[in-house]
């Protein structure tokens, strides 16, 4: 296979980016962006916080579950890379090839994100309404369900008071952790491009370039 057809395969399977699918928001006039967005790096991963009560409005399940909490972290990732205790050339080798399915990993963060990830990468961006419902829907669809709709928990998170749910999708080499974050801020409105978002460097980096500040108060 010559080089020019190695890098065109390359690009079609870049841009073949897999579900969960972003969500373009609705256009709106005179929109006023008062929605905080979080996003933290943990050096190899980029997740998303999103206050409780919107997430609780579209997976009303972690209620049960984590209770009445301020925000929680959001990640999407290959069902058995994510959920290992220890990470194995193995592991990372079939989470590229041949993933068995994905996994959402949903965090409860009772305080500010900043505090309770000290030391880590964390950047905001503010959102208008219609943004936000975009982006609400993008999570939803990233949870798989039962046959009565309801959210299908696995086993306990990584990390505080965490879970894992089933996701959909599949992850592979061009639709990794990363690329659903880059697919998550495209859909709460920004200028990002996630066919090639597979780090959480590049996302952080395009966020720092594309984030939106928050509506001034009226005088």
């Amino acid at each position: 296979m010559t080089a020019p057809l190695v890098v065109l395969l390359l690009a079609l399977l870049a841009a073949c980016s897999g579900k969960p699918v972003a969500v373009e928001p609705l256009p709106e006039a005179d929109a006023v962006r008062s929605h905080t967005l979080y996003v933290v790096s943990h050096g190899w991963h980029a997740g998303l916080v999103v206050p409780g009560r919107e997430i609780n409005h579209i997976i009303p399940e972690l209620v049960t579950r984590f209770g009445e909490v301020p925000f929680y972290e959001l990640g999407w990732g290959d069902k058995g890379f994510y959920q290992s205790q220890e990470i194995t050339t193995g592991l990372t080798l079939q989470a590229m090839f041949w993933s068995e399915g994905a996994v959402m990993h949903v965090v409860a963060v009772p305080e500010s994100p900043i505090t309770y990830f000290p030391g880590a990468m964390i950047i905001d961006t503010c959102l208008t309404d219609h943004e936000l419902a975009s982006l609400k829907t993008f999570i939803a669809d990233s949870f798989a369900r039962n046959e009565a709709g309801h959210p299908l928990p696995l086993r306990r998170g990584i990390y505080g008071e965490s879970r894992f749910y089933e996701g959909t999708g599949r992850y592979y080499l061009f639709n990794t952790c990363n690329k659903w974050t880059a697919k998550a801020l495209r859909s709460a409105g920004l200028d990002i491009a996630p066919t090639f978002m597979l780090t959480s460097s590049s996302v952080m980096s395009d966020l720092t370039v594309h984030r939106k500040e928050c509506s001034k108060p009226l005088p």
